[in-house]
């Protein structure tokens, strides 16, 4: 009997808009609405009969505005404290609340108080994608890809899949974005006697913003660099007009519309529609019947001024690209495609932009920015289906930090190296800090700093059970462990008593935003002097409380336990790392017998021995 799924779709879930698609006989079909629109406005209502999402939801939002829900993806995954949850909420006329550190949906349905996770609210607009699909096959569809930007943390590639899960789907991959643009751009435009190529895939959407530079070469798609930004897209570029529009009836009228959600979300709408207007056109006009208390709106707005307000927005979108290049550690002239992907990405001015920081290189707008994602889904679904008319689409993705555990008290000891190819499995092994200790705690952490302090802590667990033994006695071996959808699992076994623990690190785990990433990866240059000389200061500090550790079980019967105490009690100031060395060595030529040859093999949580 064959394996095979019947039915397997791919699902672009984006913060504005959704696609789904699906392969048959070789050939991606990219599937319409009810309304006949391939495309399908991300948003959920909630009204005093009935519960409407997509099409029928956006139409009714200045109605409604505060139970129309949208732009849950910015919310999946994140934690209500985070600084862009606040912001966005401003922004937003539904309300959201904290319930245990937890962003949750507040809504009126049906006479009654409704209370949703962003996962609930995503899951809706999935169901609605799988009914579309459903529709069109004319058979149930039970299994998806989905796809998520490629800087998504493991909490929202997590919540995403429980969207999914929410909705009745089994979600066979969760596949990076810019990844599946590139599978769509291979599929239908290089072949298999091309040779290798560099694409680079600029991928700038409704709400999230990603840049990934992938090698093509007889159907393997591999990862060389990521970057981006989870929260960066045309709905940023949308407040900035709706704000500048606000500004200018404050003037005209002497009246703040800001107050009124009814008012903001005709307003937001109709910024929305002279966006894509100035796309094509030079100018755009905004003309609204009754905005605030019975004035009527008109106005104009040029590309130009479009352009001055979101310049900064514009700008930044270059420097994932410069980083990316870097990363992958290739010239500008290495590249042979540069494909865009999302809505945005026909804005005039971030084509320019682009175009001009690789020379004047023409742009592939090959494939439909708006339908790639899902295009390349189905294609990786399809293979996942073990489709006989799919023979391409090896995926090797990338890791975007390195990933590691704690050690020596402060050491980041990395375990998986930033831009490290996905699914991958990798082990060190540890030992413990003190005599006869039987515990030990894992602590696990994503950055690029050597300190554990400079770095984001993701999980922690222990392991005990461990043998009493000397320091350095105790193997423990830690893997990790990320699968193909880059949610990572952590394990740690002592060898001798066998004893076992793991963690997998889910949505609770308040990973880092991308911003935070970006920062953490400038830091690290910046300070990489000063991080210098604390990994010395802390080395030299290690070597001593490893040697007076080993010196310990037989201080008392070899007369040496008050040098000892003393160089403990010593050692809760802070020293330079010259006064560790000199302290050490002060105390082996003191200790009859011992060894001054460096033992640093213990940390206050375990110690690296590979």
């Amino acid at each position: 009997m064959s394996t095979s799924k019947k039915h397997i779709v791919g699902m672009d879930i984006g913060t504005t808009y959704s696609c789904v698609a699906i392969m048959r006989n070789g050939k991606v079909e990219v599937i319409s609405n009810d309304q006949g629109n391939r495309t399908t406005p991300s948003y959920v209502a909630f009204a005093d009969d009935e519960r409407l999402i997509g099409e029928s939801a956006k139409n009714q939002a200045a109605m409604n505005p505060a139970n129309t829900v949208f732009d849950a993806k910015r919310l999946i995954g994140r934690n209500f404290g985070d600084r862009t949850v606040q912001e966005d909420m401003k922004l937003w006329p539904f309300n959201v609340i904290d319930i245990g550190g937890k962003p949750v949906i507040e809504v009126q349905y049906k006479g009654e108080k409704k209370r949703f996770r962003p996962e609930e609210i995503s899951s809706m607009v999935i169901t609605k994608m799988r009914e579309t699909a459903e529709a069109f096959i004319g058979e149930p569809v039970n299994n998806a890809v989905i796809t998520v930007p490629a800087y998504f943390n493991d909490a929202q590639r997590n919540a995403t899949k429980d969207a999914g899960t929410i909705a009745g789907l089994v979600v066979d991959r969760i596949i990076n974005e810019p990844t599946a643009a590139a599978m769509a751009y291979g599929f239908d435009h290089i072949s298999s006697g091309d040779g290798e190529k560099n694409i680079l895939v600029f991928d700038l959407g409704g709400g999230t913003f990603d840049v990934s530079l992938l090698t093509i070469e007889e159907g393997v798609f591999e990862v060389k660099a990521t970057g981006g930004d989870v929260h960066l897209g045309g709905e940023d570029f949308d407040n900035r007009m709706v704000k500048f529009f606000i500004d200018e009836f404050k003037k005209k009228h002497k009246k703040d519309i800001s107050s009124s959600d009814r008012a903001l979300r005709r307003l937001r709408t109709a910024c929305e529609r002279a966006k894509r207007t100035l796309s094509a056109q030079l100018t755009a006009e905004v003309e609204i019947d009754a905005l605030y208390e019975g004035i009527d709106f008109v106005s104009t707005i040029s590309r130009a001024r479009f352009e001055d307000l979101c310049a900064d927005y514009f700008n930044s979108t270059m420097k994932p690209v410069e980083s990316v290049l870097a990363d992958a550690k290739m010239s500008k002239g290495d590249i042979h495609e540069i494909v865009l992907v999302g809505g945005s990405t026909r804005i005039p001015k971030v084509r320019e932009l682009l175009s001009k920081f690789f020379n004047g290189k023409e742009l592939s707008t090959k494939i439909n920015p708006d339908e790639a994602v899902a295009y390349g889904a189905a294609i990786q679904a399809s293979i996942l289906n073990g489709d006989k008319h799919q023979q391409a689409g090896l995926v090797i993705d990338v890791t975007p930090l390195s990933l590691g555990i704690e050690t020596a008290g402060t050491d980041m000891t990395n375990i998986i190296e930033r831009g490290s190819t996905i699914p991958c499995k990798k082990s060190k092994k540890f030992t413990t800090h003190s005599h006869n200790q039987s515990m030990v705690k894992i602590v696990i952490f994503e950055g690029e700093r050597p300190l554990t302090k400079d770095n984001n802590r993701i999980g922690q667990f222990e392991l005990s059970g461990i043998p009493p033994a000397q320091p350095g006695v105790p193997k423990i071996e830690v893997v990790f462990d990320i699968d193909a959808n880059g949610i990572l699992e952590v394990s740690a076994t002592e060898e001798t008593g066998g004893k076992t623990n793991k963690i997998k690190i889910t949505n609770d785990s308040g990973r880092l935003t991308k911003a935070q990433i970006d920062q953490m990866i400038k830091d690290a240059e910046i300070f990489r002097d000063e991080d210098k000389k604390s990994v010395e200061t802390s080395t030299a500090r290690n070597r001593l409380q490893t040697y007076i550790s080993s010196l310990e079980p037989d201080a008392e019967t070899k007369g040496y336990k008050s040098n000892l105490d003393e160089c403990i009690e010593w050692m809760k100031s802070e020293r330079s790392a010259q006064e560790y060395t000199d302290k050490f060595n002060e105390l082996s030529s003191t200790v009859s017998g011992s060894s001054s040859e460096d033992q640093s093999q213990d940390g206050p949580r375990v110690e690296d021995i590979d």
